[in-house]
């Protein structure tokens, strides 16, 4: 089975529970952080939505400068703007990991600044923690902010304490 197909499972799996993260955060409070130096919720939930995005470069390019990228419009602070963004993104990354060969998954790709290397590896480890891990990442701390504002949030890896599903 190619690589591709093994990881479109989890894929979907992580972009469902990503999605409903996104349809729970509270837009009436954009300025919330539960640290000084923590981002803002309202720079928070568009990183989390664009992220989708980051995948489609990691399997389309061999590398990215964040330097000379060119900036990238962030998704507006709402929940209609967050969620086109994020399945729009969704869409893309999804037939990019379906069309993704397995000798391009064994390929380099580096992510860099200013010429320094922050990520040099193989695509594959690239898309497993640039784009996958790191979703994960931000998702959980966007769990956080949710849980501080007294929404519930969704089953993730097993049911969450909202979301008990009879247990």
């Amino acid at each position: 089975m190619p690589i591709s197909q093994l990881l479109l499972p989890e894929f979907d799996q992580e972009m469902k529970t990503t999605r409903t993260m996104l349809e729970r955060v509270p837009f009436d409070k954009k300025d919330f952080t539960p640290h000084p130096k923590s981002m803002p919720l309202d720079k928070l939930a568009p990183h989390v939505a664009e992220l989708a995005g980051f995948g489609v470069i990691i399997l389309t390019t061999p590398e990215l400068d964040f330097s000379t990228a060119g900036s990238r419009s962030r998704p507006p602070f709402e929940l209609q703007g967050l969620l086109k963004a994020f399945d729009e993104d969704v869409a893309k990354a999804r037939t990019v990991l379906q069309n993704t060969t397995d000798e391009a998954w064994m390929q380099d790709w580096k992510l860099s600044f200013q010429g320094k290397t922050i990520f040099s590896g193989g695509r594959f480890l690239a898309y497993r923690q640039m784009f996958i891990n790191h979703l994960v990442h931000h998702r959980a701390q966007l769990g956080v902010y949710l849980r501080l504002n007294d929404k519930p949030l969704p089953a993730t890896y097993g049911p969450s304490a909202d979301d008990r599903m009879g247990f």
